[in-house]
């Protein structure tokens, strides 16, 4: 958690909680979450990696992780990646929580917070991937300045991402898939991969699925997997 204050501009919108926890969650709420909790300090930078007791080859960044499912995935399929997960959902935490002592993953950081805050904070070239996947669409066009998919956000990626670091996204909306590569593609940071219909429309091997895109899936929509590598300053 953090114990800096969000500014106006950076209001986190959507729900903080859901249904009452079960009673396992809630103990690890309070036992393993403030192990691994982030919090930030009132000012100076963050190293990423100082945050993992044994030393990470790389740092990896999800914003918005949901219920936990792809953070916890990669997390076990590379254990020497530290990851970094931002979310305000306490219900999607609380899951997360339950996975990381189930699979006793050791190399998942948790942000409880708006993860604006967070990069804010990192060092330059300081995360060498970052996942976006399955943002809340917004839909209606008076909301569209909620979109964590905007130029501010944008800069802020490619300040702590290396030349080469790869952002995916993900979206079954096809509004706000308009919507991604408008302002990616406009983004003097960041090149997209894509060569051919096949690396947007197919989900690659090593990206596990989330649970939001089996509900896209079962209600007949359609996802898009999107891939970005920051270019060269």
């Amino acid at each position: 958690m953090t114990d800096a204050g969000a500014p106006e501009n950076r209001r986190v919108y959507g729900r903080r909680r859901g249904r009452p926890l079960r009673q396992g969650r809630q103990r690890l709420t309070e036992t393993l979450l403030p192990r691994v909790a982030i919090t930030l300090g009132d000012e100076g930078r963050l190293d990423p990696s100082s945050l993992f007791a044994d030393s990470a080859s790389a740092v990896w960044l999800e914003i918005g992780f949901g219920g936990g499912e792809h953070l916890a995935d990669q997390a076990e399929t590379h254990p020497d990646i530290g990851f970094i997960g931002c979310e305000v959902f306490e219900n999607g935490i609380a899951r997360l929580v339950g996975e990381m002592e189930r699979r006793a993953l050791g190399n998942i950081r948790v942000f409880a917070d708006d993860a604006r805050l967070l990069l804010d904070r990192l060092p330059p070239s300081s995360i060498g991937r970052v996942f976006i996947l399955f943002p809340d669409p917004w839909p209606k066009q008076r909301h569209h300045k909620r979109r964590l998919i905007a130029r501010e956000t944008l800069d802020g990626l490619a300040t702590i991402m290396p030349p080469g670091a790869e952002l995916r996204l993900a979206t079954d909306d096809r509004d706000y898939l308009v919507w991604m590569l408008e302002h990616m593609t406009a983004h003097p940071g960041f090149a997209w991969t894509a060569r051919r219909p096949a690396d947007w429309r197919e989900r690659p091997p090593d990206w596990p699925p989330t649970r939001y895109e089996d509900k896209a899936r079962a209600a007949g929509r359609v996802p898009v997997f999107l891939r970005f590598v920051r270019r060269p300053c």
